[in-house]
């Protein structure tokens, strides 16, 4: 299948479309992937084209202070500026959303949100506010930003010998309401795909599968699949990217039926 990539600002935001060729002007089931922590969209490509090729259009969005959005040097304060991101992030969700209804390239078919690592993070804060998400795709990220955020402080502290600011934490003080472990009835049956590594430096192994092990046995969590990585690390493979596509493809499949 022949894809087209083309720039595509929405707003104020850079993104890359990947979409069918022969289906760009045409309703398409939309898929919104966030990249890492300190990467861009342009890396997320070769996911793109395995989703596209399935048939949908993939956007990808670079996060504020990523990419061409990195006007400016982050921020001494420790986890400021990642945390911040990611809440640009969340932000600029419905903007995108509206982007596509207005030009009615969206119609009723479902929206689909995924990630890596920080874009992981924001996958599962954004599936805990929008039940219009329809399938959700969360890679080496945490759907517990809350012990996330903790476990940074703590890091923090022990490599820095620093605390983190006290204004700092009244300033995250959005962070709870976006934690799915905080309130996992909000799945609401929904597919969710998590895999991580077990031996990610990065994000712990610990937050998803804790997570998993909490919820699995509900009926909204009926739904979500935890995939572990043996012995990986922070980093997704081509075979993981095309599992990925395929869990997309089924349950996108499934709700059309």
């Amino acid at each position: 299948m022949k894809l087209t990539i083309r720039k595509r600002m929405i707003k104020e935001i850079p993104t890359l479309e990947v979409v069918p060729s022969d289906y760009s002007s045409k309703q398409l089931p939309l898929v919104i992937f966030y990249h890492g922590w300190q990467t861009s969209k342009e890396l997320l490509l070769t996911q793109a084209r395995k989703i596209a090729k399935k048939g949908f259009r993939v956007i990808l969005p670079d996060a504020m202070f990523h990419g061409e959005r990195k006007k400016w040097a982050r921020s001494s304060i420790p986890s400021f500026t990642f945390w911040t991101s990611i809440q640009y992030n969340i932000m600029e969700f419905n903007l995108m959303i509206d982007y596509f209804k207005h030009h009615d390239w969206l119609g009723d078919y479902p929206i689909i949100v995924g990630g890596y690592s920080m874009g992981g993070i924001t996958t599962a804060a954004l599936m805990r506010q929008h039940p219009e998400i329809a399938i959700g795709v969360s890679i080496m990220g945490t759907p517990t930003p809350v012990s996330y955020f903790n476990h940074m402080q703590t890091r923090i502290k022990a490599e820095r010998s620093i605390d983190v600011a006290p204004d700092l934490i009244r300033l995250l003080n959005w962070i709870p309401n976006y934690d799915l472990g905080l309130s996992p009835e909000t799945i609401n049956s929904r597919p969710l795909f998590i895999w991580h590594g077990t031996e990610d430096s990065k994000i712990p192994y610990s937050e998803a599968k804790n997570f998993y092990h909490e919820i699995k046995g509900n009926d909204y969590a009926k739904e979500v699949v935890f995939v572990t990585g043996d012995n990986e690390g922070h980093l997704v493979t081509p075979d993981l990217m095309e599992v990925i596509a395929q869990f997309i493809e089924k349950h996108t499949k499934r709700a059309l039926n």
